[in-house]
């Protein structure tokens, strides 16, 4: 199908679903590939291109969490809607860390749904941005890292990481804003498109592996712990070069020594 608005896996065990998604989303313009369990999808998916992917959690075979996790071995840039009929914290805090993009709980408004479609690829511009990205590398300089944007590696000259896509993004939010406060309103919405609660808490997460990355030089200058709980503390006056703070209740701040 040419020039439709975008190729859409949709993974569903229900045909009436499938059935009712795929015709309201292909009279709307997109061309819909629909698969009945993640087995087949897995499948299909290493040998065709999709645009975005919905997917139901609870399918025979494999699951649809399951399914995530392969995709994001070989693609960690097509989009990924969930769909779920028992939305729990856990479960989307689970979602966003196997590197969902959005939630959609059931029941829906078939309307909503294509809403989020478009807004995510919006977001996402992969017909503009992608191909770019993959001849014009962006490079950022930071105390002693190498920061590899469009390679979503972060160099130091003792440990190179490969970053997933959100780390990458979200790295890129804090440096384009070095050694300003960053509300988390204003992080949530940029890199993950929503406020909510269990959102912020993957948020936190995804904050506490940049730190952590970005600690190398600091391991030889903190000071021996003492007993009971304490701040972190460094010896002979030392200060790191990069540091990611929290300012409490807030947001947060790439502290970058210039």
């Amino acid at each position: 199908m040419e020039n439709t608005k975008g190729k859409i896996m949709l993974v569903d065990d229900s045909e009436n679903l499938r059935y009712v998604i795929k015709d309201y989303f292909e009279i709307s313009g997109y061309e819909v590939v629909d698969f009945k369990d993640g087995e087949l999808a897995a499948k299909a998916y290493n040998t065709d291109k999709f645009d975005l992917c919905i997917i139901d959690i609870m399918l025979q075979g494999k699951d649809g969490f399951s399914l995530l996790q392969d995709i994001r071995k070989i693609d960690d840039y097509t989009p990924i809607i969930i769909l779920t009929a028992h939305i729990s914290k856990e479960e989307r805090v689970k979602g966003f860390k196997l590197g969902c993009d959005d939630y959609v709980a059931k029941p829906f408004s078939i309307e909503e749904l294509e809403l989020r479609v478009q807004a995510i690829l919006k977001r996402c511009k992969r017909g503009n941005i992608l191909p770019k990205a993959l001849y014009e590398e962006k490079i950022y300089k930071l105390g002693n890292f190498t920061f590899n944007y469009s390679g979503m590696q972060l160099i130091h000259p003792k440990i190179t990481r490969t970053l997933t896509r959100k780390e990458a993004e979200l790295l890129k939010l804090l440096l384009d804003h070095k050694n300003k406060l960053i509300p988390r309103e204003i992080i949530l919405k940029e890199i993950w498109g929503d406020e909510d609660h269990a959102v912020g808490r993957s948020m936190d997460v995804f904050l506490t592996k940049l730190r952590s990355y970005l600690q190398v030089d600091d391991a030889d200058h903190i000071a021996p712990k003492v007993k009971g709980k304490r701040k972190v503390a460094y010896v002979d006056d030392y200060k790191p070069l990069v540091e990611i703070c929290n300012v409490h209740g807030t947001g947060f701040m790439l502290k970058v020594a210039e």
